[in-house]
């Protein structure tokens, strides 16, 4: 017997016998050719890389596991069989070496090929990367996937192999045999059982085991399996030889001992696969920014639970076959809660249909439904009412997270469906957090306020008060007495006089915060302060007066204390357009923001504020205005007061609206109302329209006769009105823009910053268009579509980035400042005496703001609206976020309240590709077919030069 010290030059040995016998035969060239062909081929044809517009390289491994079994089976198939046809195996057998050196050098050889063939595809990742904004960590973790899922299969070919003399044999039954564990857990197999049945076939096989690594998340669990199944192989290998040695059928302890240690060895890789399916830790997350862990952000959320959280799963056994293999998913994910929380978090998983008690408390303590499903048993197909839900409950607070929560859905075409979990983290971490806020805002509203408030009421004295403000002052100390009396001593008030001492705090309170003499009407010579603050250390806040009523003040009181806690949902005042008359003709109601209303309802209270009355609710902590449209003196005064309070204006406006019809696509003229106040403040918008050659598509509907039927279909044409901005075009040091990936901005028009305005602000740039973009006065949008069916937009005049979206913060002056009050007005009647005193409450001006407060401008009125995100979703084939996500990161900026920002932009639709000419396209694919080429001519030359090294060597042996 050899020493074990030659055991890895032996192995090294027989794998470069094999290795240069591969390649001194075409088999190594046909293997490396066909392997390249196709996954080339299923990458941009198959999966249609460049239709599916997405910056990843799964289609690169999506079919590998299928690919893999025959590719291993036919490189196996001759490597005993040939050994024992040819007669060479005795010489094998009759060695002193121990048979597992051959073994392991054969298979050593195989993985070598196999590697080289995965090396032949490495530039298409660096090309995709060269492309679009690849995550590289996924990449590198398929790679990983494919080698340990080919050493696995090439494990069973050896085998296999050496049980029989015939290739034709050894390779149809090592494909047999590859392919039952690619089946184990494919939906082919696990859709004829229960969701808990499914799972375990789906750890038994080995392409879902493949799946989970390639989404970049490298378990241990997986890593074992594959390790697990090339050890059995090996050593039923090494043990199908090793009883070829035995000189007789009869027991001996050298036979029983060789059966014990294989048995042991068996049991051992199963067991230990069953030990560590219990062990949910040992994992690593390779994708950039782990969007498959659980972050800072939700562990944030989980350390500020006082009593335990529950998180229960509603899953049934027969469901969807494309809900299915997301349970364990979320069952995984739940589970990393439990851990994260510690003994603050329970999980527990739930079949109703299993549960009669537990389905009645679903059904009528928290509304849970099951969702009417069609599935196919083994002979037929059915409906069945299934459950896909998450209940979060704290308290005596619960949300339910349904399937429409958690999932999304890419069409590659009516057939075609690709069902995945849209961002499970993000879904889960907001449900814990609006529990979380509910609970806690039920409790003592000082509870959650860090320090001491002060009130402050900037009051005249009740002689130079109207009526109606003396009574009112007195339910302001009624309402603020109670106040104090639930704050335990963290509330103080002060009633002060601004015109005592010689109107001392009054011009002190101008300077501060811009507030004037207010006037009982129009013409009244008699002038009163009524003005209330409340403020900690940090800031300041006004509570605004909407009317003299007791329930009113205390309602915007509350709201202002609110702005001081930690643990509430915040308030977003929404103010879009009413319906148009363009799109009434059509049965339409108009641009209607629906979908961003529900992707902030989620997370925020979201109101529809109405501005007539000059005011913004009390409770708005940030004014949203949405396409606004004509806004009257009296609107806009309630835009620049609430920016005056420090508030925060987010506006997307712009000179241009769009009109899309059915049959029509036309550009106007669109008159906000909000043009000469955002040029007060330094913010102008161009009348003109920014084109870019770097664009995101326009899918316009085209049908087609095929054979005398009538077929419909998308085609996506160039549209440089559609700006596509990405890497330079979003500012990378900015949270709002810094993780959004893409974003899509449709008819937009530049925006110029006055710097004297800007002096004693901070100007911040987030979105430019590119460098090649230029302008346009016409109001022509139509695509222009040539013979060939295609689009050609030629830049006209200059060309230049622009500036589309920008953020200015610090003090502001106010539009109205040295004017009299819009609600003073009045209105038709030229009835002097017709002005009543109603409105004296709010009658006052406030000049200036603190520096707390912000206007963030996006320069175009559509890209928001229902029409344009359903657009941008069909161009990508799935629902479009990128731009919903973009006001909820400038909310959450605005109100310091960034939880939730770091995760909401971890789904995996994100990494879109950037726009490509057709002919782009084709250079980028043909240059991988050219470079697969030219590896292969590598290998070759490689092997070339490495078969003259050993000649050589060959020679120089003979000469001694």
């Amino acid at each position: 017997m050899q020493p074990d010290s030659q055991a890895l030059p032996l192995i090294r040995r027989i794998a470069g016998k094999e290795t240069t016998l591969f390649f001194a035969s075409p088999i190594a060239y046909l293997f490396l050719a066909t392997f390249a062909a196709i996954t080339l081929f299923i990458f941009f044809w198959g999966e249609a890389f460049f239709a599916r517009n997405i910056a990843d390289v799964r289609p690169l491994f999506e079919w590998m596991p299928v690919l893999l079994i025959f590719l291993a089976s036919t490189l196996t198939m001759r490597l005993w069989s040939e050994e024992r046809r040819t007669g060479t195996l005795e010489h094998v057998l009759t060695q002193p070496a121990p048979l597992w050196h051959f073994v392991i050098g054969k298979f050593a050889g195989c993985l070598t090929l196999l590697a080289t063939a995965l090396l032949i595809t490495l530039p298409l990742p660096i090309t995709v990367a060269l492309i679009g904004d690849l995550d590289w960590g996924p990449v590198w973790a398929g790679y990983l996937a494919t080698l340990l899922l080919g050493a696995a299969y090439l494990s069973i070919g050896l085998f296999v192999s050496a049980r029989s003399d015939n290739q034709i044999v050894s390779l149809i039954s090592a494909t047999a045999l590859c392919g039952v564990f690619y089946l184990l857990g494919n939906e082919a197999i696990t859709d004829f059982f229960g969701t808990r049945t499914g799972e375990w076939l789906r750890l038994l096989g080995s392409g879902s085991r493949f799946d989970s690594i390639t989404r970049g998340v490298i378990d241990l669990r997986d890593l074992y399996y594959y390790f697990s199944i090339i050890a059995v192989f090996l050593t039923l290998n090494t043990y199908v030889l090793e009883k070829e040695r035995w000189a007789t059928t009869e027991t001996t302890p050298h036979h029983k001992s060789w059966r014990i240690v294989t048995a042991l060895l068996l049991g051992n890789a199963l067991g230990a696969n069953l030990w560590l399916g219990q062990i949910q830790a040992l994992r690593v997350d390779v994708t950039e920014g782990d969007q498959y862990s659980i972050s800072e952000a939700t562990e944030r959320y989980l350390n500020q639970l006082r009593e335990p959280l529950l998180l229960r799963g509603y899953f049934s056994s027969k469901t969807h076959p494309l809900l299915a293999p997301l349970v364990p998913q979320l069952r995984d994910l739940m589970r990393e809660y439990e851990i994260a929380g510690h003994d603050k978090v329970r999980v527990e998983f739930v079949d109703p249909l299993k549960e009669p008690e537990l389905e009645q408390e679903a059904n009528q303590k928290y509304g849970i439904q099951p969702i009417p499903f069609q599935i196919a048993d083994r002979y037929q197909s059915a409906i069945v009412s299934s459950y896909f839900n998450i209940l979060v409950q704290y308290g005596d607070e619960h949300q339910v997270l349904g399937f429409r929560d958690l999932i999304e859905i890419q069409t590659r075409s009516e057939t075609d469906l690709e069902v995945r979990l849209r961002n499970p983290e993000h879904d889960l971490t907001r449900a814990i957090k609006k529990v979380l806020n509910a609970y806690q805002a039920s409790g003592n509203l000082f509870d959650t306020v860090k320090g001491e408030l002060t009130f402050n009421a900037y009051v005249s004295a009740d002689v130079t008060l109207p009526e109606e403000l003396v009574v009112f002052k007195k339910t302001v100390k009624s309402v603020i007495e109670d106040m104090q009396a639930q704050a335990d001593g963290r509330l103080s008030a002060n009633f002060i006089d601004p015109n005592a001492d010689g109107g001392k705090v009054a011009r002190q309170i101008a300077e501060d915060y811009g507030f004037q003499a207010m006037a009982a009407n129009l013409f009244s010579e008699h002038h009163f302060y009524f003005y209330l603050t409340l403020a900690n250390a940090e800031q300041v806040v006004q509570i605004p007066l909407d009317d003299m009523s007791e329930d009113s003040f205390r309602r915007n009181l509350e709201a202002g204390i609110k702005r001081f806690a930690s643990g509430f949902t915040k308030t977003v005042a929404m103010v879009a357009p009413a319906g148009n008359p363009a799109y009434a003709r059509y049965g339409m109601e108009g641009p209607q923001f629906s979908e961003l209303e529900n992707f902030l309802g989620a997370e925020l209270n979201v109101q529809q504020e109405d501005l007539d009355d000059g005011h913004v609710s009390g409770e708005a902590d940030i004014l949203l205005l949405l396409s606004p449209t004509d806004l009257n003196e009296k609107q806009l005064f309630a835009v620049d007061q609430f920016l005056m309070q420090g508030g925060t204006v987010i506006a997307a406006t712009s000179p241009f609206s769009a009109t899309l019809t059915p049959r029509t696509l036309t550009v106007q003229k669109h008159h906000s109302g909000l043009s000469d106040w955002l040029a007060h403040h330094g913010l102008s918008l161009q009348d003109k329209l920014v084109l870019d050659p770097q664009n995101s598509a326009f899918p316009l509907p085209v049908t087609r006769n095929v054979g005398g039927f009538q077929l419909q279909e998308l085609r996506m044409l160039d549209y440089p009105y559609f700006i596509d901005l990405r890497g330079e075009g979003l500012n990378q040091d900015h949270p709002i823009t810094a993780d959004l990936p893409q974003l899509t901005l449709a008819w937009a028009s530049p925006v110029v910053v006055d710097q004297e305005k800007q002096k004693l602000r901070t100007i911040t740039e987030l979105l430019r268009s590119s460098e090649q973009s230029w302008l346009s006065a016409a109001t022509d949008v139509m695509p222009r579509i040539d013979n060939s069916g295609q689009t050609h937009y030629q830049p006209e005049g200059e060309t230049g980035s622009q500036l589309l979206g920008v953020i200015s913060a610090g003090r502001f002056d106010s539009y109205f400042a040295g004017k009299p009050s819009p609600l003073l007005k009045k209105e038709e009647s030229s009835n002097e005496e017709s002005i009543e005193d109603d409105d004296v409450a709010a009658s006052g001006v406030i000049e200036h703001s603190p520096q707390s407060a912000r206007i963030i401008l996006f320069a175009s009125n559509d890209f928001l609206n229902d029409q344009m995100i359903h657009l941008a979703g069909s161009s990508s084939r799935s629902e479009y976020l990128n731009s919903l996500q973009l006001v909820a990161n400038s909310i959450d900026w605005s109100l310091e309240d960034a939880s939730l920002l770091s995760i909401r932009t971890r789904g995996h639709f994100n990494r879109t590709l950037p726009p490509l000419e057709h002919g782009e396209q084709l250079f980028w694919e043909y240059l991988n077919y050219a470079l697969a080429a030219i590896a292969l001519g590598i290998v070759a030359l490689l092997q070339r030069q490495r078969h003259k090294a050993r000649q050589r060597e060959y020679l120089r042996l003979l000469v001694d």
